[in-house]
């Protein structure tokens, strides 16, 4: 298994290519090590609507470090107390939330650099066990990617200003949060024309400015779709929901069962 971290996201996104990933809902660490197995570029876990808690995050990002797989952590929050916590513990970077602004943008690129870049402190808790702890800050900043989740109309408005933050990664866009925002419900983008063109126009700008742009996406088919219209990085899976469409299809197979 090639260990996939920061470093390989980076050389996906060099080549112009998409990187595919599965997001964790799911707190068991045994589980977060066999989808840290697969194949997928990248794993990231969800601390803000998944059932993993700040305190599942030691197991759960040391089964995934085992596997090969430094993953990324969406926080609960734009707070520098947890994105700081979630890069110790190795993560190789974060989906911060709801940032609505610059201001926002900077406050989490700062809790990913060391300073003078930043405003990270330093105290890796894995110096005594693990050779990578140490490192100096200068390669963990050059390491830790800082993405920004773009899902509210105020995020839409203040995008150019956001997108000229320094040592920002990229924007990650939440489309289900986004629509709402933006007044439309639980449409998709498959369903209505304002949606897909908001989508686009994101894409379109976050591509002009230079930086890889991400999309949530409810299926792989989305993904696929979204990859060929520019987006660099697609959320195609849910392990919680793989393993709910798994059981159901084995289920299907067996002669003479009721139907699930």
């Amino acid at each position: 298994m090639t260990a996939r971290d920061g470093a390989h996201l980076r050389e996906v996104w060099r080549r112009g290519a998409t990187a595919y990933g599965v997001w964790s809902v799911l707190a068991d660490a045994a589980v977060g090590e066999l989808v840290a197995a697969s194949a997928f570029d990248y794993v990231c876990v969800d601390l803000q609507h998944g059932l993993a808690s700040p305190a599942d995050l030691p197991g759960l990002l040391t089964g995934m470090r085992a596997a090969g797989r430094a993953p990324l952590v969406r926080p609960a929050w734009n707070e520098p107390a947890q994105l700081m916590r979630a890069l110790d513990l190795g993560a190789c970077g974060v989906v911060v939330p709801m940032v609505e602004s610059a201001d926002d943008a900077r406050r989490a690129v700062a809790a990913c650099r060391y300073p003078p870049a930043g405003a990270r402190s330093w105290g890796p808790p894995w110096g005594d066990v693990r050779a990578d702890a140490g490192r100096p800050p200068a390669e963990q900043d050059a390491d830790a990617l800082c993405l920004v989740m773009v899902e509210t109309r105020s995020a839409v408005d203040a995008l150019d200003e956001i997108l000229a933050v320094p040592g920002l990664d990229g924007v990650y866009v939440g489309p289900n949060d986004l629509a709402l925002s933006c007044g439309h419900g639980r449409a998709g983008y498959r369903d209505s024309a304002a949606v897909d063109a908001l989508l686009t126009d994101v894409v379109d700008r976050c591509r002009g400015a230079g930086l890889v742009v991400g999309l949530h996406c409810a299926d792989p088919a989305m993904g696929v779709e979204w990859a060929g219209r520019g987006v660099g990085m697609v959320t195609v899976a849910q392990d919680g929901t793989l393993l709910r469409t798994a059981l159901a299809g084995t289920w299907a197979t067996l002669p003479g069962v009721p139907a699930g």
